[in-house]
C-alpha cells in the first residue's frame, strides 16, 4: 500500500491514532519528571491535551485536510494542560494554519507544515530551551523537509519522522545537562514520539500494542467536571443562565457580505445574551459556547453569518435537579453588573484555597501539581469572575502559559501575573490595591511575589543523584525555588535542613509554614521550636494549607 497524497480522512485517522496511543502511556511519560518527586504530570497534560483535539475532530468534517486540522487545533487550545499541552496546541497550531486552505497534503505540503508548527510554538515560549518537545519537533520537521525529495510516499516519509524523532529524544540528556545527571529523556518529546507512532501505525493500518490505559477518560472528566461552578456551590434556583449552548457557524459569502464578521465585535454582541462566553474563530468558522437563558436567540443573531452545524443546547437546571436534587423555582433572571476588578487564582488544598479567598480572591480554580487547568478552565474562570479587569495568578510555572492563552481568549481586560508558587501568588495578592490601573498593580504584584523565597518538602518517589546528591526512594526532599538542597529520611529533619539554607538572618523577617495534608502538630510544633531557637527575630505564621503532595510549603521574606 502506497499513499502519495494525505487525504482529510486519513489524516482524521492519525490523530485519533496518535491520542489514544498517548492515553495509553501517559503514565509512562509521567515518571520521566526529572525530579524524582510525586507530581510528574506531562503525561497527563498531553494526554487531556490531545484527547480534547481528537475529539474536536470526531465532530467536525473529515473530507478536508485543512478543516481537520482547524478542529485539531480548535480543539487542542481550549483543552491545553500545562507547558507541554501549551507548546503542543501551538505546534498543531502553526501546522494548521499552515494546511488550512488545502483539501489534501503533497509529500512537501506536510513537511512545510510541520515546519510551520515549530516556527509558532518557538514563537510562543518566551525563553526557547534545547534538549525539549521543541528540538525534537524541529529535528523531526528537518527529517520531514529532507525526506520530502526523496521518500516513495507518506508511510515512507513518516517513518523517517518519527525516527529522527526518536534520535532527537536520545540527545536530549545531551542538550540538558539535567536529563543526563538524573537518566531520563525529556518528558514532553517522549510525549510527541509517542503521537508520531500513532500517526504512522494509521498510515499502516497497524495496532500499536497498548499500555497501561489512563484510568479515567475526557469523557468522565467533562461528565463530572464540566459546569462544576453550578453543581458544586449553587441551588438550581441560583443558575441565572439555564442553557449550556454550543455550536458552530460555517460562513457563507453572501450572509458575510451584508454582515461583515468581525470576532471582537461578534463577542460583543453574544455576551448581552448569557455569560460563561467562548468564541474561536477562523476563516471558515467560528465556535461559541454560552449559557443563555433564551438559546433561540442567540443562534439567530450567530445564524446571519452563515450556516449553523454542531449544535448541542443542554438544559442545565434539569443536570443540576438529577445530580443534586434541587427544586426548580420560577424566578426573573436578571444579569449581574460587572465588577471593576476579579481575581483568579489556581491552589490545591482546602486551607490554602481559604486562604486565598481571606485576602480578596474572586475565584479559585482547583488545581496546581498533578492536576494542571486548562485553558477553557482558566477562560470559565475568568468569565465567573464576571469584572471589567482580571487579574490572574497561575501559581506554577506549569500553568503559565495556559493562563496566557486564556487572556488572549477573554472578553474582559485581563492580565497575568506569573506568579509560580503559591507564596509568590499570596504575596502579590496583598500587593493588588483597587484604586491602581492594571497595569501597576501588574507591576506591583510582578515585584511582591518577586521578593519571596519559596521552600518545599516532599519525598522522592525514586533513587537517583541529582547535583551530587544521593537521594533514596521514600525520603524526603527540601526544595527551594526549585532547586533540591536537603534530603533526609526524618520530615522534620529534612524541613529544618531546607530552611537553614533559606533563611537569611540579617535581612529576613518573616516564615509563614503551609501545614500540609499529611502532616501532624507535633511536626509543627518541633518545626516552630526550631525557628525560634536558631532565629531569634524572625516572625513566624502557620496556616493550615491542607495541600497534598507537599508536607510543608514555605515562604520567606
Amino acid at each position: 500500500m502506497t499513499i502519495q497524497t494525505l487525504e482529510g480522512t486519513t489524516f482524521a485517522q492519525m490523530i485519533l491514532s496518535g491520542a489514544h496511543h498517548l492515553k495509553n502511556h501517559a503514565k509512562m511519560i509521567d515518571a520521566l519528571n526529572v525530579f524524582p518527586v510525586p507530581d510528574g504530570d506531562t503525561g497527563t497534560n498531553m494526554n487531556l491535551t490531545m484527547t480534547s483535539g481528537a475529539n474536536e475532530v470526531k465532530k467536525g468534517e473529515h473530507d478536508h485536510v485543512g478543516r481537520v486540522s482547524q478542529s485539531l487545533s480548535k480543539g487542542l487550545l481550549m483543552g491545553a494542560r500545562g507547558n507541554s499541552g501549551v507548546i503542543l496546541s501551538q505546534l498543531f497550531r502553526g501546522f494548521g494554519k499552515y494546511v488550512k486552505d488545502l483539501d489534501s497534503l503533497s509529500l512537501e505540503d506536510f513537511a512545510h507544515a510541520l515546519e510551520a508548527g515549530v516556527d509558532t510554538a518557538y514563537k510562543a515560549v518566551m525563553k526557547p530551551v534545547e534538549g525539549t518537545i521543541l528540538t525534537v519537533a524541529k529535528d523531526a520537521a528537518g527529517a520531514a523537509s529532507d525526506a520530502a525529495q526523496t521518500a516513495s510516499d507518506f508511510i515512507e516519509l513518516m517513518e523517517k519522522v518519527l525516527a529522527e524523532a526518536k534520535a532527537s529524544l536520545e540527545r536530549t540528556p545531551d542538550l540538558l545537562p539535567v536529563l543526563k545527571e538524573v537518566g531520563v529523556v525529556d518528558s514532553g518529546g517522549q510525549g510527541l514520539v509517542i503521537i508520531y507512532e500513532g500517526f504512522l501505525s494509521a498510515l499502516k493500518g497497524e495496532e500499536l500494542p497498548e499500555e497501561a490505559a489512563a484510568q479515567v477518560t475526557i469523557g468522565d472528566m467533562i461528565n463530572a467536571e464540566h459546569h462544576k461552578m453550578h453543581q458544586d456551590f449553587m441551588d438550581t434556583e441560583d443558575i441565572e443562565f439555564g442553557y449550556c449552548t454550543e455550536f458552530m457557524v460555517q460562513f457563507e459569502e453572501d450572509k458575510v457580505a451584508e454582515h461583515p464578521f468581525n470576532e471582537q465585535t461578534f463577542r460583543e454582541d453574544l455576551s448581552q445574551f448569557g455569560d460563561s462566553l467562548l468564541v474561536v474563530a477562523d476563516d471558515e468558522l467560528v465556535k461559541v459556547h454560552i449559557h443563555a437563558e433564551y438559546p433561540g436567540e442567540v443562534l439567530t443573531y450567530a445564524q446571519r453569518y452563515g450556516s449553523l452545524i454542531n449544535m448541542k443546547i443542554e438544559n442545565m437546571r434539569k443536570q443540576h435537579t438529577e445530580i443534586v436534587g434541587s427544586p426548580k423555582k420560577e424566578r426573573t433572571v436578571k444579569k449581574k453588573e460587572k465588577t471593576e476588578y476579579g481575581i483568579v487564582t489556581v491552589a490545591m488544598g482546602d486551607g490554602i484555597k481559604t486562604l486565598f479567598k481571606s485576602l480578596g480572591a474572586t475565584v479559585v480554580i482547583e488545581g496546581g501539581q498533578t492536576m494542571n487547568p486548562s485553558t477553557q478552565d482558566i477562560s470559565e474562570a475568568i468569565q465567573q469572575a464576571n469584572a471589567k479587569k482580571v487579574i490572574v495568578l497561575p501559581n506554577n510555572k506549569n500553568i503559565v502559559m495556559a493562563a496566557e492563552q486564556a487572556a488572549g481568549l477573554a472578553e474582559a481586560e485581563v492580565v497575568v501575573v506569573s506568579t509560580k508558587t503559591i507564596p509568590q501568588g499570596l504575596s502579590a495578592l496583598l500587593a493588588f490595591h483597587p484604586d491602581q490601573t492594571i497595569e501597576e498593580n501588574r507591576s506591583a504584584m510582578e515585584a511582591a511575589a518577586g521578593r519571596v523565597k519559596t521552600g518545599q518538602v516532599t519525598y522522592a518517589v525514586r533513587d537517583t543523584q541529582f547535583e551530587g546528591m544521593t537521594i533514596k526512594k521514600g525520603n524526603f526532599m527540601g526544595i527551594a525555588d526549585g532547586q533540591i538542597k536537603a534530603t533526609h529520611q526524618d520530615l522534620t529533619e529534612a524541613a529544618r535542613q531546607l530552611l537553614a539554607e533559606m533563611i537569611d538572618d540579617e535581612e529576613d523577617e518573616i516564615v509563614t509554614i503551609l501545614k500540609g495534608d499529611d502532616t501532624t502538630e507535633e511536626q509543627v510544633d518541633e518545626l516552630v521550636q526550631f525557628l525560634e531557637d536558631e532565629f531569634e527575630d524572625l516572625e513566624i505564621e502557620v496556616h493550615q494549607g491542607n495541600q497534598p503532595i507537599y508536607s510543608f510549603i514555605f515562604s520567606v521574606e
